[in-house]
C-alpha cells in the first residue's frame, strides 16, 4: 500500500512521459496464450525491456481452487533475470481479471517494469475488463478459430486493438493466412475505438518466432501514434476513474453482505425465494431498504 500512496504524486509525472506500456491479452482456450507470452517475453528481454506478466487462472466454482500453473509454461522467462511473472486467480471474478490486478500493474511499474502484459482466463462475454486497464488490447487466435461470424458474437473483437493469429507455421499457414483474411474483413464492419488507430490483424508462429519482431513493431506504432494524439492519456485517465468505481462497487457489496440486518433477515429471505414464495426482486428491495436505513 505505501508503494501506491507513493506513486500518486508520481502518477501524472508517468502519465505525461509514458515510460511503461501495459498490455492486454485474451483468446479462447488452446489459442498458445502462454507459449506466445513466453516467446514474446524473451524477444522484449532481449531488447533491454524488463518484462511483468500477470496472468490470471481460473478458479473452480466447485472448490475456490486455481492451479496457477503458468510458469511451468513459461520455463524459460520465468528464469530471465528480467521478468517477473505472477500467476493470480479469478476467484469468481467476472472480466477475467482479479480485483487487485490494477493495484499490481501500478505496483510493478513502480519497481521499474516498462511492459506489462495482462493474460485473462479466456473469451467469453464479460472476459474484456481488462480492456480497462491497458494500453492495447490483443486478441490472440488459433488458425482453426472459426469463421468470422464466431468473433463477432462473442463480442471480444469490439474491445480489440489487434488481433493476433498464432500457430501460424508448417501445415497450418493457410489456415491462419484464411483466417486472417477473415478477421480483416469483420473488423471493417467494426465501431472503431479509437480515431487515429484502425485495429490491425498480424500472424506470428511462437515455435519458430516468425512475426514476433514485426508483431512488436506494430505495438510501438500504436503507442507512438496513440501518444502524439494524446488518446494514450486520456484513456490512462478514464481507467484510473473506472478503476475507482470497480472498488466502490466491490467494497459496497461486501459492506452489504456484513451488515447486521441483511445478515439477519438473508438466510429466512433466500429460503422464501428457493421455495417460490417471494420474487427475487421483492427480497432484495426488503435487504436493500433495512441496509439503507442503518445509515438513516
Amino acid at each position: 500500500m505505501k508503494i501506491l500512496h507513493d506513486n500518486i504524486a508520481e502518477n501524472t509525472h508517468s502519465l505525461s512521459k509514458q515510460t511503461t506500456f501495459r498490455i492486454g491479452l485474451s483468446g479462447p482456450p488452446g489459442a498458445g496464450k502462454s507459449t506466445f507470452i513466453e516467446a514474446f517475453g524473451k524477444y522484449l528481454t532481449s531488447k533491454n525491456h524488463k518484462v511483468a506478466v500477470l496472468a490470471v487462472d481460473p478458479s473452480s466454482s466447485t472448490t475456490g481452487g486455481s492451479l496457477l500453473g503458468d510458469k511451468t509454461r513459461m520455463p524459460e522467462l520465468s528464469c530471465d533475470d528480467n521478468a517477473y511473472i505472477r500467476p493470480s486467480p479469478s476467484c469468481g471474478t467476472l472480466g477475467g481479471v482479479t480485483r487487485t490486478t490494477n493495484e499490481a500493474i501500478v505496483l510493478c511499474e513502480g519497481t521499474g517494469f516498462d511492459v506489462v502484459i495482462v493474460e485473462t482466463v479466456g473469451v467469453g462475454q464479460s472476459e474484456f475488463a481488462v480492456a480497462d486497464m491497458v494500453d492495447i488490447f490483443c486478441l490472440l487466435i488459433p488458425p482453426a478459430g472459426g469463421d468470422e461470424l464466431q468473433g463477432i458474437k462473442k463480442g471480444i473483437v469490439e474491445v480489440a486493438d489487434i488481433v493476433i493469429v498464432n500457430k501460424s507455421d508448417g501445415d497450418l499457414i493457410p489456415a491462419a493466412r484464411r483466417i486472417q483474411t477473415e478477421y480483416i474483413s469483420a473488423l471493417k464492419f467494426m465501431r472503431k475505438r479509437s480515431k487515429v488507430w484502425k485495429p490491425k490483424v498480424t500472424r506470428i508462429s511462437s515455435f519458430t518466432k516468425d512475426g514476433i519482431p514485426e508483431l512488436w513493431d506494430t505495438l510501438s506504432e500504436y503507442r507512438k501514434v496513440m501518444v502524439e494524439s494524446t488518446e494514450f492519456t486520456t484513456r490512462r485517465q478514464k481507467q484510473l476513474k473506472i478503476w475507482m468505481w470497480n472498488h466502490i462497487k466491490d467494497n459496497i457489496l461486501d459492506v452489504f453482505c456484513e451488515n447486521h440486518k441483511v445478515e439477519d433477515k438473508l438466510p429466512m429471505l433466500e429460503n422464501l425465494v428457493m421455495k417460490g414464495a417471494v420474487t427475487p426482486g421483492f427480497a432484495a428491495d426488503l435487504l436493500l431498504r433495512d441496509f439503507i436505513q442503518t445509515f438513516k
